[in-house]
This record gives structure tokens, sequence and C-alpha cells, in this order.
């Protein structure tokens, strides 16, 4: 058994299909299945149940998986620990980061980084904060930039900045021509939302319930942008975080400042505790709040 064995395996687990899972892992289908089969025979026992369509796991399989991620994470960190790249921003960093924030924050502080971080090769992904969190406990991510949530929580939380949420309307709304509201102006008003799976719906749904707004059940957007433009077509007004309303190229839409207690939500960095790593994260996160500071 070698730690090869060991990510062929979760691949499969992850693809339950031996030509995906191969694919993954840049090998050939009859490599991944010996592989796996003289996983087996090593055992001594059977980990997967083949089929003509799919591929299913038997109980031992499923638990040889979830141990074999425990045993990749730390092989993980004893390569980061070897590296001694502990203190020194160079090398790759694979960075997760939130659909809601990433197209916003990233042209703003990619360069920015590049700038300060010749040597550092950042690896971007979007992805929502389930995925965020589960790709970080397993290793594949480094950290992730992400709003402060209840999945967040077991992880160390670096914070960065408060992002402002803004009412947005169409320009033939009522409130067009408004400079600033209350939130307690939403009383009995339907809001438009996300798709649940964003960690926006969620922080925004909080902020409707506490002054007696309502979601529109009509319309789930799967993005900011469509969010956007249904705002924009007047169907209906939504929350916008701050960042998102810098760079939108919609004319026929405002945004609306709520006076105080404005709503926001708490940005940061988020990393697995114990890295040998922490210096680095935590530096990369003391240069984008002062990236943010400055704009």
């Amino acid at each position: 058994m070698n730690i090869r064995d060991l990510e062929y395996l979760i691949a499969l687990a992850d693809y339950k299909h031996f030509r995906k899972a191969a694919d993954a892992c840049n090998v050939s289908q009859p490599t991944l299945s010996g592989q796996i089969r003289k996983l087996e025979d090593e055992l001594g026992t059977v980990l997967l149940e083949r089929t003509s369509r799919k591929v299913l796991f038997t109980q031992s399989g499923l638990m040889l998986v979830d141990q074999a991620k425990v045993v990749l994470r730390e092989v993980k960190i004893l390569r980061e620990m070897a590296s001694n790249q502990g203190k020194e921003m160079s090398g790759p960093m694979h960075i997760g980061i939130i659909p809601t924030l990433g197209p916003y924050l990233s042209p703003i502080i990619l360069p920015e980084l590049k700038k300060l971080f010749a040597d550092l090769e950042v690896y971007i992904y979007e992805l929502q904060t389930a995925a965020l969190v589960e790709q970080l406990e397993t290793g594949q991510l480094d950290c992730g930039i992400l709003a402060f949530t209840k999945e967040s929580e077991p992880f160390i939380e670096v914070p960065i900045f408060h992002e402002k949420m803004l009412l947005a309307v169409s320009d033939q709304h009522e409130w067009a021509n408004e400079q600033q509201l209350s939130l307690s102006s939403l009383r009995d008003k339907e809001m438009l939302m996300l798709d649940d799976g964003h960690c926006l719906k969620t922080q925004t749904m909080d902020y409707c319930l506490s002054v007696g707004a309502k979601e529109n059940n009509h319309f789930k957007a799967s993005s900011l942008e469509t969010l956007r433009n249904m705002v924009a077509a007047n169907v209906g007004i939504a929350f916008m975080p701050e960042l998102a309303t810098k760079i939108s190229k919609i004319e026929n839409i405002q945004y609306i400042h709520f006076s105080d207690p404005e709503p926001y939500r708490s940005i940061g960095l988020i990393y697995r505790p114990g890295s040998p790593l922490r210096l680095r994260y935590e530096r990369l996160a003391k240069e984008i709040k002062t990236i943010m500071e400055q704009q």
C-alpha cells in the first residue's frame, strides 16, 4: 500500500466511475483498477461492488476511504513542514473563495499580491461554502476566503473586513431616488434571493426575518449577476454586497444604503488549526486587509 493507492481510492469514491477517477489521477483505467484490486488483496477485504453501470463501496470500503482522507491530510502537513515554507510567501497556495465574493474581490487583490509576493503561485477556486469547507478539511485547499458562518467556526478565522449590504432596486421602483433607507422599511416587502447553498442567502434571510420582510418564492437566482439582472428588469428588490455594486455595467439599477445599524457580512480567511503554514496565511490575510483599506 502506498500514498498513490489511497489517492486512487479517494478519487473513485468521489467520481463513482473508474474512467473519470483515472482521468482525475492522470492514469489509465486499467492501472487504477489494477491498483484497487491489489489494495483489496493486501487488506484481505472487498472494498467495491463492481457492476456494469456503477461503482458501489462496501461498508469496509467506505471506512477505508474516510481513513485514507485523514492519512493524506497528515501527509500534506508533513510535506508542508518538510518544505520549510512556514515563513515564506513563495510556492503554490490553493485558495477557495465563495462565488458571491470571488468575481469582485479577486480582481482587486490578485494584482497587488503579485506585486508583493512575486514567488507566490496563487490558485483560486470558486466554491460555495459547503464545498469550500469540505475541500479545506481534506487538504485540497490551503485556505479559504469567505463570509464567516457556523460552517467556518471549526477553523482558525482571521477577520479581514466588513462588507456592507446595499439594497438594489430598479430605476422604475418607487425607492429609486432614495439616498438612504432604514432596514425596517423592508417590512412586508418581498425580496429576491439567491438559491440555497449560498451563505449570502442565509445571511440576507436573517436580516429579512428580523424586520418582517419575505422571500419571493417565485424566483431563485443562481448567481449575483442573475439577481442583479432581475432587479434591473423591475422583477423585485434584493440585497447586494457592496463590492458587487462597484463593477456593475447595468445602468437602470440603483443601490441604496441603509441607515444605522447597516446590515453587513464579515469577510475573512480560514485555515486548518495546527497548520505549519499558519504564519503564511496570517500574512496573506494581513496584506489583503491592507489592500482593502486602501480601496
